[in-house]
């Protein structure tokens, strides 16, 4: 039976695809920061919780290590752990610069690393959570859009770099989703991307055939921020 590691897998985007995986048969990790939250996902979904911060090297090899150990390999890691903050360029404070580096590239870096050895063996895939902020320019948000623009760039060498072991690379960078993150935006939830949305992606991906590599997808928003 085939297995995944989510990360981020506690809520929001990396929940609703971890409920697709596991509709799919494969057995889960749930990894994320707060055991409350994570303790519940994973009672839901019958998977492995795991408490760890992916700022953390040691949590992030641990974390991968132990999924092997307990699923005996790695099919499919997606990296939707993330922290986002709001604030223009010139009122930002460099903590909140240094911390969405940290989980969203340096975080999804790090897990993507230890998992290669596994993944390559499966010929797996890697699943990125981006946002449109990295691909436009998004006034408020340029923080946060600079480490989803690296991540881009990461995933998309990544998929590159791993095209002779079959181990395929997706970043997906959907417009403002319907979680928490995105409450401060004031949007109404049914005129946002929905993490279904973005599970159902993940689903298309996982059934191409082994040829075909995707190495980015943008989602925008109807009427939204690329309108």
């Amino acid at each position: 039976m085939p297995s995944a590691l989510v990360t981020g897998g506690s809520s929001g985007i990396g929940l609703a695809i971890a409920r697709m995986l596991r509709d799919e048969g494969y057995r889960l990790t749930l990894a994320a920061r707060k055991p409350e939250r994570l303790e519940a996902a994973a009672a839901e979904l019958g998977a492995t919780a795991a408490t760890a911060d992916v700022q953390s090297e040691e949590d992030c090899a641990r974390l991968v290590q132990d999924h092997v150990a307990a699923h005996g390999g790695l099919d499919v890691l997606v990296n939707s752990a993330g922290v986002g903050i709001a604030g223009r360029i010139g009122e930002a404070q460099t903590k909140h610069f240094d911390l969405q580096q940290s989980v969203n590239l340096r975080g999804a870096f790090l897990v993507t690393r230890e998992a290669l050895p596994a993944l390559r063996e499966a010929r797996g895939y890697v699943v990125n959570l981006g946002s449109i902020a990295g691909t436009m320019p998004t006034p408020g948000l340029a923080a946060y859009g600079a480490a989803k623009a690296a991540l881009i760039s990461l995933s998309r060498s990544l998929d590159r770099e791993e095209a002779a072991t079959g181990v395929r690379v997706t970043a997906i960078c959907p417009g403002f989703v319907d979680t928490p993150m995105a409450e401060w935006t004031g949007i109404a939830s049914n005129e946002m991307i929905q993490p279904e949305d973005c599970a159902a992606l993940v689903r298309s991906l996982l059934r191409l055939s082994p040829a075909a590599r995707v190495p980015v997808i943008v989602v925008e928003r109807a009427g939204g921020e690329a309108a």
